[in-house]
C-alpha cells in the first residue's frame, strides 16, 4: 500500500491500528470520552479538523475514536528519506509542502490536491490539523487557510457537485503527558462548503477566510479555550481545582464544565474585575501552596480524612499487596524505557507520543512473549491463556494501588499537620474554601 492507492482499503494497517487503538484506549489512556459521534454521516464527503496541542497524540485521538482508514495530511519535511516516507504513506500519511520546502516542491502540492479528492470520493474522510503546528496551551490560535484551499479546490475539481463538510473537532486531555488520563474527543456539527461555494466563485480569498472564522468559531465551542493571555495560568489551574473530580465524569465531561467556568469568568472580568482579579490571585496561590506542601487537590474536596476510613484502605494494599508486585515486575518495563528516552525530547509536549510509540512497540514484543511463555509452562492451554491475561488485568491493578498509595500517604500527611496546625495548610484550606464560596457565587 504506497502514495498512488492510499485511499484503498489496507489489510496490514487495519490489523495494526486495531492493536494500536487498543493500547491507546484501554491501557496508555484511563479513560477516552467520545462526545458527538450521532454528528457523522459515514456516507458524506468528510474533512474532520482537530485543534493541535499535544503533537501526535492529536492525530491519534481522531484515528482511534473513528472507524475506517481516514488519511492524514503532515508537513513534508519528515517525508525527506525514502524509508521513512514509505512507513508514512503506509500508515495513510500525505505530506503537504509549504513555500520554506522549496518552490519547486511546493508544486508537488498539485499532486497531493488531486489525491485528496481520491480520498474524499472514496468517503475514507480527511484529517487536517488547521493550526499548522502544535502548542500546548489550551486556546485555539490561527486558523491557516490550508483546510480551506483543500475543500474549495476539491470542490471546484467536481464541479461543486461535491457537498464537502467539515467537521470541528474538540480535543482535549487531563494531562498532556502523564499516562493513565483521560482524553476527550468531542466531534462538532459539520460546516457545510457548499453554502460558501457561491462566495468563493466571487471572490475565492474572501470565501476562504470567511469559511476560516466560521470553522474556528466552531472549534472554540467545542474545546476548552483561555482567550486571556495575562491570566492564563491562573484560569488554567482553577480548571482543575473546581473541576477535577468530574474527569471521568462521561454524562457531563471535564470539558463542558470547564467551558461553563471559563465562561463565567469572561462575564466576571467585564462586571467585577476586582472579584476576577481576587479569584485568579486564589488560584495561583492554592497552586503555590498546594505543590510546596505536596498535597493533590482531591485531597482539600475531603471534609474528614479519618483513621477508620484510612486503616480500612490499608488493609486493602496490604492484601492486595502482592498483585502489586506481580503486575509491577511484568509491566513496569512499557513505563520505564518510555520514560528513560525522554531526556533527549526538549519539546516537552512530544512526551506523550514517545511514551506512547515506544510502549506500544514494547506491547508488540512482550506481549505475544509472554503469551508464547505461558502456553510453554502452563497446560491446559484455556489456564496457560487465563494467566497470560492476568499480566496485563495486574498491571492496571499496580498503577490503582499505586494511586491509592499515594491518597492515603496524602490523607496521613494532612492528618498530621492540622495536629500541628502548621500556617502553611491553614492558610491554603483558607484560601480554598474562600475560593470554592466565590465560584459558587458567580454566574
Amino acid at each position: 500500500m504506497g502514495k498512488n492507492n492510499i485511499e484503498k482499503y489496507s489489510a496490514g494497517y487495519a490489523i495494526l491500528k486495531s492493536a494500536a487503538r487498543f493500547w491507546h484506549n484501554k491501557f496508555f489512556y484511563r479513560k477516552v470520552i467520545v462526545v458527538g459521534k450521532e454528528n457523522l454521516n459515514t456516507d458524506d464527503f468528510l474533512i474532520f479538523a482537530p485543534n493541535h496541542q499535544n503533537a501526535l497524540m492529536d492525530a491519534l485521538a481522531v484515528l482511534f475514536t473513528l472507524k475506517g482508514q481516514p488519511i492524514f495530511l503532515a508537513r513534508a519535511d519528515i517525508f525527506k528519506k525514502k524509508f521513512i516516507s514509505s512507513i508514512l504513506y503506509f500508515l495513510k500519511i500525505l505530506p503537504v509542502y509549504r513555500i520554506r520546502d522549496g518552490i519547486d516542491n511546493v508544486k508537488s502540492n498539485d499532486w497531493v490536491f488531486d489525491k485528496t479528492v481520491e480520498v474524499l470520493n472514496n468517503k475514507n474522510g480527511l484529517v487536517v490539523l488547521p493550526e499548522g503546528n502544535h502548542e500546548g496551551v489550551r486556546r485555539l490560535r490561527q486558523l491557516k487557510k490550508g483546510i480551506c484551499r483543500i475543500a474549495f479546490q476539491a470542490a471546484e475539481a467536481t464541479d461543486f457537485k461535491m457537498n464537502i463538510k467539515i467537521v470541528p473537532v474538540g480535543i482535549e486531555f487531563t494531562h498532556y503527558s502523564r499516562i493513565r488520563q483521560v482524553l476527550t474527543v468531542v466531534y462538532g456539527k459539520p460546516i457545510e462548503v457548499k453554502e460558501f461555494y457561491d462566495a468563493f466563485s466571487a471572490n475565492q480569498q474572501r470565501a476562504m477566510n470567511d469559511l476560516k472564522e466560521k470553522l474556528s468559531e466552531e472549534m472554540r465551542k467545542i474545546m476548552v479555550h483561555i482567550d486571556s493571555v495575562d491570566d492564563y495560568e491562573a484560569i488554567d489551574e482553577l480548571r482543575g481545582i473546581v473541576n477535577g473530580k468530574y474527569s471521568d465524569n462521561i454524562t457531563t465531561p471535564k470539558l463542558f464544565r470547564d467551558r461553563i467556568l471559563i465562561n463565567k469568568l469572561n462575564r466576571l472580568k467585564t462586571s467585577s474585575e476586582e472579584l476576577y482579579k481576587r479569584i485568579c490571585n486564589l488560584s495561583l496561590q492554592i497552586k503555590e501552596k498546594s505543590g510546596f506542601l505536596g498535597i493533590d487537590y482531591s485531597l482539600l474536596e475531603k471534609k474528614k480524612h479519618s483513621i477508620t476510613g484510612m486503616t480500612g484502605w490499608i488493609l486493602i494494599l496490604l492484601v492486595t499487596f502482592p498483585i502489586y508486585i506481580y503486575g509491577l515486575l511484568f509491566n513496569y518495563i512499557f513505563y520505564l524505557i518510555p520514560n528513560m528516552a525522554l531526556k533527549n525530547i526538549i519539546d516537552v509536549q512530544f512526551h506523550s507520543s514517545v511514551k506512547y510509540a515506544i510502549s506500544l512497540v514494547l506491547a508488540l514484543f512482550f506481549m505475544p512473549l509472554y503469551l508464547v511463555i505461558s502456553m510453554v509452562a502452563f497446560s491446559p492451554w484455556w489456564l496457560a491463556v487465563a494467566i497470560f491475561l492476568t499480566i496485563p488485568v495486574s498491571g492496571l491493578m499496580a498503577w490503582s494501588y499505586l494511586i491509592l498509595f499515594r491518597r492515603i500517604k496524602g490523607g496521613f500527611k494532612i492528618r498530621n499537620l492540622m495536629r500541628k496546625k502548621d500556617p502553611e495548610y491553614s492558610g491554603l484550606m483558607g484560601n480554598y474554601k474562600e475560593l470554592m464560596s466565590l465560584i459558587s457565587k458567580i454566574d
